[in-house]
């Protein structure tokens, strides 16, 4: 069996993997700002590292893995929404604060569990760690690496000979091409805020350099080490937080901690489109996990089908070609696996799919063969059955998919004995007996696809 082997964003190759200690893998994963619902841009790196999570503790044991994502629960942009909804409401923006940031982290726990991920092991708040982040501004100042200067602490980039190494941008490129705040009290423009004053009617904790609250890359720093030690084997995240967060994070959590390496592992998915273009509200095309949850085909295992299609570090298209494909191989998968109970037996072809830097388009491709043998074998669709489950692709919950065939006028049971009517006829050259079985079938919305082995696929016309 093959080797798990990781693309190292750091390294810029694929390695082998060998987590520090075996018995505990640890891997930290940046999370959610609980100020809006997550988009469908956020689903992906849920579902990417929830299927590493999996993965490891196939590989490693349950226990031995400790999975850390992390809630940023005070940031600009929740105290901007708080402030607008005290206004409109007539109350104190921390009421405020304290409604949408509970509201949006239950929101998102149910929108990712119905994508079928796992609870990390731990899912630390921003704001029931402070102590720590004030603790790591205090070793960088002492070591140098920060200065405060105006109520704001800033770390020194300077300071750090390295900075950049994760991204690959040498300091005055940086300058040229970053968006960064100009002030007077930076010593150099790339100088980011650890911690920062904060107004009265705002979040806000006491500290050496006056009432504040932390900045948004130190947070994660301090959650990481703090549950997971100064150094440990992955950290992941979308590519859009390559630079500036990950870069700042390495930076800080290096200087305060010179022995240590932070990360030994970083991995990086790309980015998401809708049809082409990419996503805002000024275009039309935002779309939250919770929207795509309620369409006719948005069930949970589908939407998680359609995002594994792509190979995590590529962009990805969304479209709703692709969500009715994965529908309707949920739908296929489901028949003949939901009633196999799971175990621990997984074929050796998707574990080396697996293990090859999450090769998903790989694993998806060993479904479809295990499918197909399911048919006359027990034993692949036990393998069928039990690889699903390592994916994390959910059988048994195929409420929308009966409620939409419903609608279309046909059961699964009938759809799947008009496929075999229709294939014997084409066995018997009774072209025009399957054709009239293929174009019924079209009417009520469902699409037949004819495989060069003979058999056939079919999925809901959207």
């Amino acid at each position: 069996m093959s080797q798990l082997r990781l693309y190292n964003t750091l390294t810029r190759k694929k390695e082998d993997f060998a987590p520090l200690d075996p018995k505990n893998v640890r891997m930290y994963v940046c999370g959610p700002t609980v100020y809006d619902f997550a988009h469908i841009g956020n689903a992906r790196p849920v579902i990417v590292f929830d299927v590493l999570f999996r993965l490891l503790r196939h590989l490693y044991g349950e226990q031995h893995v400790t999975y850390v994502r992390n809630i940023t629960d005070v940031d600009d942009k929740i105290n901007a929404r708080a402030q607008k909804l005290a206004k409109e409401r007539g109350i104190p923006v921390l009421d405020a604060i304290r409604e949408i940031t509970a509201q949006t982290a239950k929101q998102y726990e149910d929108d990712v569990t119905a994508l079928g991920c796992l609870k990390p092991t731990r899912e630390p708040r921003a704001t029931e760690n402070i102590p720590q982040m004030i603790a790591m501004i205090k070793k960088l100042i002492a070591a140098k690496h920060a200065y405060p200067a105006q109520g704001h602490v800033l770390f020194d980039v300077s300071s750090k000979p390295d900075y950049g190494k994760l991204s690959r941008r040498a300091l005055d490129e940086m300058i040229a091409g970053a968006r960064v705040e100009v002030a007077p009290y930076k010593k150099n423009p790339m100088d980011f805020v650890l911690w920062k004053p904060s107004t009265p009617e705002l979040p806000g904790w006491d500290s050496p350099w006056g009432r504040g609250r932390p900045g948004w890359h130190l947070e994660c720093s301090a959650m990481a080490e703090e549950y997971l030690g100064q150094t440990f084997d992955i950290h992941g995240g979308g590519i859009d937080l390559l630079f500036p967060h990950h870069e700042n994070e390495i930076a800080q959590s290096e200087c305060a901690n010179p022995r240590s390496q932070f990360a030994r592992v970083w991995l990086h998915n790309g980015f998401l489109q809708m049809e082409g273009e990419k996503m805002s509200k000024s275009l039309g095309n935002f779309v939250t996990i919770n929207d795509l949850l309620h369409q006719p085909l948005g069930l949970g295992a589908a939407i998680r089908t359609a995002m594994l299609m792509t190979h995590y570090r590529q962009p990805m298209d969304w479209t709703s070609e692709r969500l009715s494909e994965a529908y309707g191989l949920v739908a296929r998968w489901d028949y003949r696996a939901k009633s196999v109970p799971v175990s621990d037996r997984v074929p050796d072809a998707m574990l080396d799919a697996l293990k090859d830097d999450l090769n998903t388009p790989n694993a998806l491709t060993v479904l479809h063969d295990l499918w197909h043998k399911s048919e006359d074998s027990d034993n692949a669709r036990q393998d069928l059955a039990n690889s699903l489950a390592l994916l994390g692709i959910k059988t048994k919950q195929f409420r929308t998919l009966e409620q939409t065939l419903s609608a279309l006028g046909v059961s699964k049971e009938e759809l799947y004995e008009k496929i075999n009517l229709r294939n014997a006829a084409r066995k018997a050259k009774n072209f025009k007996e399957s054709d009239r079985i293929r174009d019924e079938l079209e009417s009520k919305g469902i699409i037949l696809k004819d495989n060069s082995d003979g058999t056939t696929d079919w999925e809901v016309k959207r």
